[in-house]
Order: structure tokens, then C-alpha cells, then sequence
């Protein structure tokens, strides 16, 4: 496929600019289930005149349907979009860039989709559903599952579906406390969200993120507490997102001193409560209750969820720590991670 890709560009470079034309528009049409032609327009940075075009074509192709709230793809654009996915990976390069970041740090799979979720919140949600997707093909009977907090597992669990077969046994749990955040980006809330979407239980943890020694002493006895933490300790899949170290530790409001302890020793990025520096080792970390450094090292598989050109440095240094598995990210954070290496 690559050589006729290649064969392609150089004889018809018109014709493939047109084909990832009428993708984008079909691929932002399936995503957002209901739109209009002016903000489809705008989404796609097109004007409205060219893009009727091309709407009445996708339309008179049976590939859309045009109603008076909006255009909405069809079955056949479904099926379209289905087909088109390995073939659109190699025609935007995100093959080439999945090849090369597997490949340097060892990863089982790495998946990229289109865009910059950071500019895009459909370029987030196609994240999130690529992130469920990747979660339903390992996922199984009797397993526990951890996740995080974080904006962009609360989308990922959005996009869950149920499995074609039911899950039995299955529980998810938050992968360390969560209270102090939004109540929608809460690993709890997120855990209890996912667990429902896919026919599985769950399990919370109502404690704080960070504690104090004193607190954590008091916790850390409770026998409720010391139940659910031994359940979460036994995950064997572990769903987690990728933070900038400065912009968690201002998001969990760090007293100064602390912020100034983990400039000093050079964190740029935060996960499951660990902070990593430019080669990936831990530098800092955090008192709370939940998966430790030894669980997730012995975790049989660890997803890291995370884009946005900005998120490169950190997801780099993640991938440093050598734990991950499974990697889903998008084409902005995908580039500069390729450009570094």
C-alpha cells in the first residue's frame, strides 16, 4: 500500500489532497453525529461555498444525509471511514510516525490520530474514542482496571461503548484518590463512569489526592480504605494520563516551596501522582493512597492517553520511565516526539 501511496503523490498530488479533503469532512461529520454547514466550515478552516460542494457530492454519493438540523453521516460513510483508516494513516504519515515511536522506546502498539487536541475538541474526542477502542481490545473477564483523573480520560470514557461480548467480573477502580479536583475529571468519577458504560462494577476511594503524614497515617489503617487500596494494588490494566509537571502541580495548588523542589530537579512531566524528569526517572512524588511505584511497574499493561503539541516534552519522559505499554496520542504531540528523536 505504501508504494502505491508513494506512486500516487508523485503522479496525482491533486487527487490526494482532494481524498484527505473529503476525509476530514466525512471523519468531523461521524464525530460530531449532528452539524451544521457554517460550523463544519469553521472546524475545518474552509469556506462555506467550498465546502457545499463538496457536502452535495458526499451527499449525492449516499455517504451523508442533509436534514433540516443538520448533515449527519450515514451507514454507507460509516463503512467508508472504516475502510479508509489504514489507508488515510499512511497518507498523513501517522503510520510512519506510530513505526518510529514504537520502535524507539519499545512500546507494544502506539496509535496517533489526526490533529492537535489542544486546538480541537474533535481532534479530543477522536483521542478519547481511539483510547476506548485501545482499552476493548485488552480488556477481560475478571480483571481489575485503574485509571486517573484528568480531562482527557473524562472524555475517553465518553466514548466507551459496550464490548460485543459482556464483561464478567470486571471491576474498575480510580488508580489513587481524587477529591479536591472538578468533580467531572475525578479518577472516581471517571472510574464509576466507565465501569457503567461497559457492564462492569467499581469500586471509590473518597479520599484526598495529596495528604499530609498525619492523615495519610490515619487512612492508610482504616479498614475500609486498606480493602478498596488492595483492590486498586491488583490491576492488571492500567489507563492513566500525562500532565506538564508545572501545570500539575499549579492545578493541585502546591505551596511554593514544593513547586520550587520540583523545578529544581527538573520535572517536566506528572503521572499516577509521580513527577519525571527529562530522562524519566522520578524526581518527586506525591502522598496519597493508591497504586505505588512497585504496582505499576508489575501492572501487566499500562495505556498512556495523552496529546497536544505541548504534551510532547512530557509524554516523552513518561515513555523514558520505560513502563508503558500502549500509547495513544495525536499527530501535534506525535510530530515533535518524532522531531526530538
Amino acid at each position: 500500500m505504501r508504494n502505491l501511496l508513494e506512486i500516487q503523490k508523485q503522479l496525482l498530488p491533486d487527487l490526494m489532497d482532494v481524498l484527505k479533503k473529503r476525509y476530514l469532512i466525512l471523519n468531523q461529520i461521524m464525530l460530531e453525529e449532528v452539524i451544521g454547514r457554517r460550523t463544519l466550515a469553521v472546524a475545518l478552516n474552509m469556506t462555506e461555498r467550498i465546502l457545499r460542494a463538496e457536502t452535495d457530492l458526499l451527499k449525492a454519493q449516499g455517504l451523508i444525509e442533509i436534514e433540516n438540523v443538520g448533515m449527519r453521516i450515514s451507514e454507507a460513510g460509516l463503512q467508508l471511514l472504516e475502510q479508509m483508516k489504514p489507508f488515510v494513516k499512511e497518507l498523513l504519515g501517522l503510520s510512519e510516525m506510530e513505526n518510529k515511536i514504537r520502535g524507539t522506546y519499545g512500546l507494544r502498539k502506539v496509535i496517533v490520530v489526526p490533529g492537535d487536541c489542544e486546538a480541537s475538541e474533535t481532534a479530543k474526542r477522536e483521542l478519547g474514542r481511539a483510547g476506548a477502542r485501545a482499552l476493548l481490545e485488552v480488556i477481560g473477564n475478571d480483571d481489575v482496571v485503574a485509571v486517573t483523573g484528568g480531562s482527557t480520560l473524562a472524555v475517553m470514557a465518553e466514548q466507551l461503548t459496550p464490548p460485543p461480548a459482556p464483561i464478567k467480573g470486571c471491576w474498575f477502580v480510580p488508580a489513587r484518590g481524587g477529591l479536591g479536583e472538578s468533580l467531572e475529571i475525578q479518577a472516581n468519577t471517571i472510574a464509576s463512569g466507565m465501569a457503567k458504560r461497559v457492564g462492569a462494577e467499581y469500586r471509590l476511594l473518597h479520599v484526598p489526592d495529596l495528604l499530609g503524614r498525619e492523615a495519610y497515617e490515619s487512612l492508610v489503617h482504616d479498614h475500609n480504605i486498606e480493602e478498596i487500596v488492595s483492590l486498586i494494588r491488583q490491576a492488571r490494566i492500567v489507563v492513566h494520563g500525562i500532565g506538564d509537571a508545572m501545570e500539575m502541580a499549579r492545578r493541585r495548588k502546591l505551596d511554593p516551596e514544593m513547586v520550587e523542589e520540583i523545578v529544581r530537579d527538573g520535572a517536566i512531566a506528572e503521572s499516577f501522582g509521580y513527577y519525571f524528569n527529562g530522562q524519566g526517572a522520578v524526581v518527586h512524588k506525591m502522598l496519597t493512597l493508591g497504586l505505588r511505584l512497585e504496582d505499576i511497574k508489575s501492572t501487566e499493561t499500562i495505556i498512556g492517553i495523552a496529546g497536544g503539541r505541548n504534551k510532547a516534552k512530557a509524554i516523552h519522559a513518561v515513555l523514558k520511565f520505560g513502563q508503558e505499554d500502549i500509547l495513544v496520542t495525536d499527530e501535534a504531540a506525535a510530530e515533535e516526539i518524532v522531531k526530538s528523536l
